[in-house]
């Protein structure tokens, strides 16, 4: 049965000002630049630069007349500045554009890419229509590493479905033949086995590298787990000759693909959003100057808005204009003031995180980086946690030491034997230095490492080392062993 009822609901929303700053706060500065152009692109009353003092005061004394009395301009026709889009006349011109326009974008090199140059490599090759046709598809099949990771019955079947090319495995493998041959040394090998016999076979033959093919064709497992006591035994040659033959190896390139340099890749330019200093013994916190420009509302548009409410006449299309016009200057308005927030708000953050972290940031010793979670800050500023996680997440920071993300100064805490509570980034640099140091003969175990963390008054169990290893992306014990 439907009834009616009352009751009352407490509910927290955000207003559009306070989601623009959010969404402003977690900006780098880069992105936070194409923001700021795209706003004043798409605003016109909100204005770069500073604001001249001489406009304004040409403006003032267009308002009163020699009596002192206000007079407002009222023949301005705002339907006409509404319907030309503002878009400029030259840009609605084919091959025309302003002198004002510059184009300050980084210029990238053309280039052609790793399949492409491969393909032009078979050109050189005596093919027939349908051997041109199988080896272009197999050379598109080849990764950016430059290997081709599908078997060859899949490729034939393959070749059936999508070109209507039916073949056999013997040709197939003789196209395949055909590619292997071609620069760089290695590219089309079906494993890295392969890839590395490919590129011993390029080379003018030695004993050394004579041994090296022997290691890879009968040998390779034991080669990976590096049984080196195993394969000296088995090869009948002392450790020093297995490591001239191992030292061929390790010449070679496990990803002959990557070294292509027609391969484009994008470079990220960092640009730091803040700088710390040491002068005089003591930190100096400044933003950088990208994150704070010059904005104002449009005097035009003031003027216009001001000229419009006095006005009398109250037609349908002036009221739009009103309308229009006190949106726009609302909207610079919030946006003005959601950019102030934001600089003080970041500076604020990082103003924070540098006094808790003095002690690392005047020495650069990585083992005085305290222990610090977001919510640490959190409570030292008053704010919530996620304003804290929205300035170190994307936030870049130049320090005396290099150029660091904010959110590397965070890290958690452990405690040593004295109950003293311990950053784990003090740990893991520990860690680092003790594997730097060892008998590469004979690496330390996690379980070696675990017993010397504890000598040094740092309780961490095994388990916890292999962690903090693997996130150091330092292998094994076992893989970090070396002959001599």
């Amino acid at each position: 049965m439907l009834k009616q009822s009352l009751y009352q609901k407490l509910q927290q929303k955000l207003s559009p000002q306070q989601i623009q700053l959010m969404k402003l706060i977690q900006l780098p500065t880069q992105a936070f630049e194409q923001k700021l152009s795209q706003e004043i692109e798409e605003n016109p009353a909100l204005e770069s630069g500073k604001e001249s003092t001489d406009e304004f005061q040409d403006s003032n004394e267009e308002q009163y007349d020699d009596t002192g009395t206000e007079s407002i301009e009222t023949d301005i026709n705002i339907d006409d500045y509404l319907s030309d889009d503002e878009i400029p006349s030259y840009r609605l011109q084919a091959n025309n554009y302003s002198s004002d326009d510059e184009d300050n974008r980084i210029p990238y090199s053309g280039g052609i890419t790793f399949n492409q140059h491969l393909i032009n490599q078979l050109h050189t090759f005596s093919l027939d229509p349908e051997q041109e046709q199988i080896a272009e598809f197999m050379v598109g099949c080849i990764d950016d590493n430059g290997y081709i990771r599908r078997t060859i019955e899949d490729i034939i079947d393959d070749l059936a479905f999508s070109e209507n090319i039916y073949t056999t495995k013997e040709d197939v493998e003789e196209i395949l033949h055909i590619i292997q041959q071609l620069d760089p040394a290695g590219v089309g090998a079906r494993s890295l086995k392969e890839c590395l016999l490919l590129q011993l076979d390029r080379k003018e033959a030695t004993k050394e590298r004579s041994l090296a093919k022997e290691i890879l064709r009968t040998s390779f497992d034991q080669f990976v787990k590096k049984h080196y006591v195993k394969l000296a035994q088995k090869f009948s040659i002392s450790l020093e000759e297995l490591n001239e033959g191992i030292k061929e190896i390790e010449k070679l390139n496990p990803k002959p693909g990557g070294a292509f340099s027609g391969n484009l890749t994008m470079i990220e330019h960092i640009v730091p959003d803040f700088t710390i200093r040491i002068n005089e013994g003591e930190l100096e916190l400044s933003l950088n100057a990208r994150n704070a420009p010059d904005l104002h509302i449009s005097r035009e548009y003031d003027n216009m808005l001001k000229g419009y409410s006095e006005s009398k006449d109250k037609s349908k299309s002036q009221k739009d204009a009103v309308m229009f016009i006190k949106q726009k200057l609302d909207a610079a308005k919030w946006f003005i003031d959601a950019i102030k927030q934001r600089q003080q708000t970041l500076m604020i953050t990082m103003n924070a995180i540098m006094h808790y972290q003095k002690e690392y940031l005047l020495t650069g010793d990585e083992r005085k980086l305290r222990p610090m979670v977001l919510k640490d800050i959190a409570d030292q500023i008053n704010m919530d946690v996620s304003t804290v996680s929205r300035v170190a997440n994307s936030k870049y920071v130049d320090t005396p030491y290099g150029t660091k993300l904010v959110k590397s100064f965070f890290s958690e805490s452990m405690k040593n034997e004295q109950g003293e509570d311990i950053s784990t980034r003090e740990i893991k640099k520990i860690l680092q230095t003790e594997i730097n140091n060892e008998d590469k003969r004979k690496p330390l175990t996690d379980e070696k490492l675990s017993n010397l963390l504890k000598e040094s008054g740092y309780l961490i169990a095994r388990r916890t080392v292999a962690k903090y290893r693997e996130q150091l992306d330092i292998p094994v014990a076992r893989l970090r062993k070396k002959i001599l």
